[in-house]
């Protein structure tokens, strides 16, 4: 399965957990469920996966975690705030950077409906 493909099973999962929780939970709830949702479905989820700074072949923990990781290729950014901003694209960026994948999606549970997307953030693909 391609990463267009697993991103099409993935949103669907997160407008289910968005339509079952509704907006206004702390991020840490929406990670948990939509990784239980994943997984239950029969997709590989790493949650909170470490990603390395490479500096001079040096490898440097600094801290980076990709929210879910999705069968080894699709980058799932997760956010539960009023508005997405500037910094939340630099991360999410910074992290297909980092972990050599094409495609990310920045996905914002704090808002009514889960499917008005805007199109501007999602997806993201480092390419």
């Amino acid at each position: 399965m391609n990463e267009n493909e697993l991103s099409k099973i993935v949103i669907g999962y997160a407008i289910k957990v968005h339509k079952s929780l509704g907006p206004g939970l702390l991020e840490s709830a929406y990670e948990e469920c939509l990784f239980y949702e994943l997984n239950k479905n029969g997709l590989y989820v790493e949650r909170q996966k470490p990603i390395p700074l490479i500096y001079e072949e040096v490898k440097l923990d600094v801290g980076y975690r990709i929210d879910l990781m999705v069968e080894n290729k699709l980058i799932l950014e997760l956010k539960s705030v009023d508005a997405l901003n500037e910094v939340h694209l630099a991360q999410i960026l910074t992290y297909l950077k980092l972990s050599n994948c094409k495609l990310g999606l920045l996905i914002n549970f704090n808002v009514k409906y889960l499917i008005r997307w805007n199109q501007k953030s999602y997806p993201l693909s480092s390419s």
